[in-house]
């Protein structure tokens, strides 16, 4: 692997799903995270290392629209402007992110065995923060 660090974009996978995005069409954006997420969260297997490495890239996207993300203004995501994405999203990055960081997720399972891992960890661990705090005016049907 060429590129590999514990930011959200500091890896190949993760830098190929930002090119398949930004090689879409702007109004296509959505759809594909969407699909991703929805791919990962149903599916039968553990998420390989590149599905991983997608997911975290598509959650920090998300979460950068919501209050408490970090903004996605590197070198990472062009001046091109974030598509909007609908708040249902959010709750779906979350789930995606808990099989990324599940015992069995080659992703977790490379990241175990490097340096780095608890940055890594705590970078994914705070982006899922942001994604599943509720939005402003929303009321948690359920105080815990």
């Amino acid at each position: 692997m060429g590129a590999w660090g514990p930011g959200h974009f500091d890896n190949d996978g993760a830098l190929d799903f930002v090119d398949d995005l930004l090689d879409a069409p702007a109004e296509n954006r959505v759809d594909l995270v969407e699909r991703l997420l929805a791919r990962v969260v149903d599916g039968e297997h553990h998420p390989a290392i590149d599905d991983g490495s997608h997911v975290v890239v598509a959650a920090a996207l998300i979460a950068a629209q919501c209050p408490g993300g970090e903004p996605v203004s590197d070198a990472r995501w062009p001046l091109e402007p974030l598509p909007a994405f609908p708040a249902d999203l959010r709750s779906l990055a979350v789930e995606a992110l808990d099989r990324v960081l599940s015992d069995g997720s080659e992703l977790a399972e490379l990241w175990s065995e490097a340096a780095g891992a608890e940055d890594w960890r705590r970078a994914v661990l705070r982006l899922r923060r942001v994604l599943d705090q509720p939005m402003p005016g929303e009321v948690p049907l359920f105080e815990v």
